[in-house]
Parts: C-alpha cells; sequence; structure tokens
C-alpha cells in the first residue's frame, strides 16, 4: 500500500498550472492540492463555467494528476481579520477588495468561500484547505491586555460567520480544514479548542495539520494529532528550525524570511525539528487515510531541488500502517 502524497501549488503560483503539472507529475507526485492563485484556479469559474471546469480536468488528466484538496487561504483570511488593509489588498481578487471597505471585504470574502465549495465538489475535491483570519490576533502578546469580552466576541464574530459558509460546505458535500497558524482564529492549542467549540464542533468543520508552525511554537505537535484525531482532516509536510540564539526571538522581529538573524525559519522536511517519524507514526495511529501535501517554503534552497527531495523524504520514512491480518496476529499473541 503507497500513500497518497501532493504537491500545494501555493509557492508555484508564478508558474502557469500546465507548467507545475507536467513537473509534479515529473517529479512522482500523485496530484496536487491546488492553491486559488495565479491561473491556478478560479473559484468563480469552476463553479460557473462548464468549459473551464472542463480544461482543467483535461490537464489533470494528461500528467495523470489527481485533485485532492483546493486551497484558499488567502481568501479565507479576509473573512474575519479586522483591520482590513493593504496586506489583504495584495491578497485577494481585485472582485473580493472591491472598493476595499472593510466589512463588504469580510462579506466578499465570505461568498467566495461559499462558491469555493462548489468549485471543489465539480472538481471532484473532497477537502478545501484554508484559514479564517481572526478579529482578536491583534491581542495576542498586547498591552494593555484584552478583556475576556473582547476575546470572546472575537469567536462570537468567528461562529457568526463561519457557519453560513459551512452550511454551503455541508451542501456541496465538502469539509473545510483550516490551517492551525499564527493571525487564525486557531493557532495553537488551546485556540484550536476553543474555535471548535464556538462553531459547536460542527462535522463539516476540521484541520489541516501542519507541524512546522507548532514547532516554532514550542507545541507538541504529535499529542496535538492525538487530541485532535477526529478533525484531522488533511495534512502538510514541511519543516520548520528554531535558531534561537539569545538574540533571535520567535516572533521573527519583522525580519524577513531566511533572513540568519530570525529565531526561526521554515525549512525543507527532515532538515528541521520536527520528529518525523513521531509523527507519521502518530499519523498512522490515529487513523488519518489522507494525502500528506509537500508545502514548499525553504527560502535558502531551490525549489526545484527541493521539492522532488521533499516528496522522496516522504516516501522513505511514511511508514505504511500494519495490515489488518498483522494487527489480529500480533493481538492474539
Amino acid at each position: 500500500m503507497s500513500r497518497l502524497v501532493t504537491l500545494f501549488t501555493g509557492q508555484w503560483a508564478d508558474l502557469p498550472f500546465e507548467e507545475v503539472c507536467r513537473r509534479a507529475s515529473e517529479w512522482g507526485f500523485d496530484g496536487l492540492e491546488v492553491a486559488c492563485s495565479g491561473d491556478h484556479l478560479d473559484v468563480w469559474a469552476a463553479a460557473e463555467d462548464d468549459a473551464y471546469l472542463a480544461s482543467k480536468q483535461e490537464t489533470l488528466a494528461r500528467y495523470g494528476l489527481e485533485v485532492y484538496a483546493i486551497s484558499n487561504h488567502l481568501t479565507g483570511q479576509a473573512v474575519c481579520d479586522d483591520p482590513i488593509d493593504a496586506r489583504h489588498q495584495g491578497i485577494l481578487s481585485a472582485r473580493t477588495w472591491g472598493d476595499g471597505d472593510p466589512e463588504g471585504v469580510r462579506q466578499r470574502a465570505a461568498e467566495e468561500l461559499k462558491v469555493t465549495a462548489v468549485a471543489a465538489r465539480r472538481l471532484g475535491a473532497k477537502v478545501v484547505t484554508g484559514f479564517t483570519g481572526s478579529k482578536i490576533w491583534k491581542y495576542v502578546a498586547m498591552f494593555p491586555p484584552a478583556s475576556e469580552d473582547m476575546i470572546a466576541d472575537g469567536y462570537a464574530d468567528f461562529a457568526r460567520r463561519f457557519n453560513p459558509i459551512m452550511d454551503a460546505f455541508e451542501d456541496n458535500g465538502v469539509r473545510f480544514a483550516l490551517e492551525v497558524h499564527p493571525s487564525e482564529i486557531a493557532y495553537d492549542y488551546w485556540t484550536t479548542k476553543a474555535t471548535l467549540e464556538a462553531i459547536g464542533h460542527r462535522e463539516v468543520f476540521g484541520l489541516n495539520f501542519d507541524p512546522s508552525h507548532m514547532n516554532w511554537q514550542q507545541l507538541d505537535a504529535a499529542g496535538f494529532l492525538v487530541d485532535f484525531a477526529d478533525r484531522i482532516y488533511h495534512v502538510h509536510c514541511k519543516d520548520s528550525k528554531r535558531r534561537f540564539n539569545g538574540r533571535n526571538a520567535p516572533l521573527g522581529s519583522h525580519l524577513p524570511w531566511g533572513d540568519p538573524r530570525r529565531g526561526w525559519d521554515f525549512v525543507s522536511a527532515g532538515r528541521g525539528d520536527c520528529d518525523w517519524e513521531a509523527l507519521f507514526r502518530t499519523i498512522n495511529a490515529i487513523g488519518y487515510d489522507g494525502p500528506v501535501s509537500v508545502e514548499w517554503e525553504d527560502a535558502g534552497m531551490e525549489r526545484f531541488v527541493g521539492a522532488p527531495q521533499a516528496l522522496q523524504f516522504v516516501r522513505d520514512n511514511w511508514l505504511v500502517p500494519p495490515t489488518a491480518a498483522f494487527d489480529s496476529a500480533f493481538s492474539n499473541r
């Protein structure tokens, strides 16, 4: 039994979709996690235009690839964020940005996420990965401290905005997988618990597991997998490395990616501080049987070399779980 390994196309959006498909196929990836960036996927067209949809499907078929997930992280970020500013204009489509009125941006972003569920269904993807944004991330480690009422209002705001989106996902038989990540409503262990509680533990709303973001926060990523086992709907494979030396700090000091003065950075899988053997064993133990998606963000390594190396790392290290017959024989010893 082989594990499915996909390539997340978000870091390849500067290249035409067909070129990314060709390279992914040549490297040996099983499929893609297609980002709504560049010319890779226009969700409105995929939801409404049969010819556009057929063209994407033909390109995928030509290279023997499947779409296992769609990523719309950038649009999801704008649903709950406060403030909405020039940073968002740089990541959103002109259609979603509109006139830039903050509440209008949030509402248009919510509508685009609903359409993303339709596009996913039509493409055959069962999961949409993404962000939520957060009304209260701006209060993290800030002074003066936020009150309990302000924090509670942030979770209520998230639930009010995301419940109608999740209704659309349920209607289309597609699940949403939030990537637990700095700047989201869920960014660590306890905020993930609070987020799931806020949305009523709806089955359609789950998690995209990416241990690199937990590593820099010094969280137990394997323990997170165990405690949220029933909510792991997708897995990202990238690594991160902490570089704390008395000067470099966890928050990054507003320095660019790859700057050696940062306290942490993303690196190629297997070259950082994530314990991938423990993670792969735990992923098997919790019964996750979906793909692992290679997300390439190593600023210190050429991506055309690194991405196929990351694929090989997963192939070499993702331990295939034992067969049911072995389990039965072992338990009867």
